[in-house]
């Protein structure tokens, strides 16, 4: 029939075999049993398969299960794998880009980044600086406004930061470098035994819930916030591109959706969850909670333009993703000047 060529396609695409299995395999960067990250994941293919009729199962290995936690990006890359779950900040060294895919310091929150991804341009993006990869990416959880960290003596000044040996990934890494600082990139399941050793000085992970979990409270005595470096990060749902083009149109469109779903679902989690390890850090392990000085901030936030226009120079593919982000970023936030942000002001007493 003239005219149909596309939809003809997809139609033959859906048709030809609907009884045909996919049996693949997914890797991560996370610990076994990790709550929220790995659970998630879990659930997740446990969705596929259902959602699927049992056509597209999903066998799961947490990191170092299969390949160490920070392959996950070359073993989807190279098709060992099919999928893979992580933070696009871990790859920073192979793509420097997708750095603004997992959080940016001084950037945009969970709302912010999806509104940026669905509705900004900025998932074409992403899509467009993994292709030479044969990798494609998918929004798949955000942790919201991380904590700063811990850390084993008081910041109060910016020479507070000068040698500190902390760690913390992506860009954040490299204004803490520019501060003085030597950032060190850990896997989750090494951070405690790191920070207990004193092989760092101090570590960032992800918020209440998860630092109670790792026990960090034992391990260093100030608790510092805002996140300034991960105010929203997203993680990342990566397919080989190969196996993806195997697929047929339906079974795509039940990847897409449960990605979807574990983007928000994840999202949720650390809301509801770290209320609760909030106070229980206070008052069960009397952790002192502690705000970056105000002076610390500002000088950080400075340090961070530096690096970023600095990135831009480099990487003609980092500057169109900055310009990107930085127009939907400061649009962003002329529209949260009069709805959240004065929302939040109306209920000051």
């Amino acid at each position: 029939m003239l005219g149909c060529d596309k939809e003809c396609a997809s139609v033959t695409a859906t048709t030809e075999n609907p009884t045909k299995t996919f049996q693949w395999k997914m890797v991560t960067t996370w610990p076994p049993n990790f709550p929220i990250f790995q659970e998630a994941i879990e659930q997740m293919s446990k969705d596929l398969e259902m959602m699927s009729n049992g056509r597209l199962k999903v066998q799961v290995f947490a990191g170092g299960e299969l390949v160490p936690p920070l392959e996950t990006f070359n073993a989807v890359s190279q098709g060992s794998v099919q999928m893979g779950h992580g933070a696009a900040y871990y790859w920073a060294g192979k793509v420097p880009a997708a750095q603004f895919m997992s959080a940016v310091p001084f950037g945009m929150t969970a709302k912010g980044m999806n509104a940026w991804f669905y509705g900004g341009g900025g998932l074409e993006l992403w899509r467009k600086i993994y292709k030479d990869f044969n990798v494609i990416p998918f929004p798949a959880g955000n942790t919201g406004v991380q904590m700063g960290g811990w850390f084993n003596k008081k910041i109060e000044k910016m020479e507070d930061l000068k040698g500190l040996k902390m760690r913390i990934p992506g860009l954040g890494g490299k204004v803490l470098a520019k501060a003085g600082g030597t950032p060190v990139l850990l896997a989750g399941g090494e951070i405690y035994t790191a920070l207990e050793r004193g092989t760092i000085d101090a570590t960032e992970w992800v918020g209440p819930f998860h630092d109670e979990r790792l026990g960090l409270y034992r391990a260093a005595k100030y608790y510092y916030y805002p996140g300034w470096h991960e105010p929203g990060t997203t993680l990342e749902l990566i397919v080989n591109a190969k196996a993806w083009e195997e697929l047929p149109e339906d079974l795509k469109k039940i990847v897409e959706v449960a990605a979807r779903s574990s983007n928000q679902w994840m999202y949720s989690q650390f809301e509801a969850f770290n209320i609760k390890a909030l106070r229980e850090l206070k008052e069960k392990y009397k952790v002192e909670v502690l705000p970056f000085p105000p002076a610390v901030l500002k000088e950080l936030k400075q340090l961070t333009q530096q690096v970023l226009d600095e990135e831009a120079v480099k990487d003609p593919a980092f500057k169109e993703v900055y310009d990107s982000f930085t127009q939907f970023k400061t649009d962003n936030a002329a529209w949260n000047l009069i709805s959240d942000d004065a929302y939040n002001a109306a209920l000051q007493p």
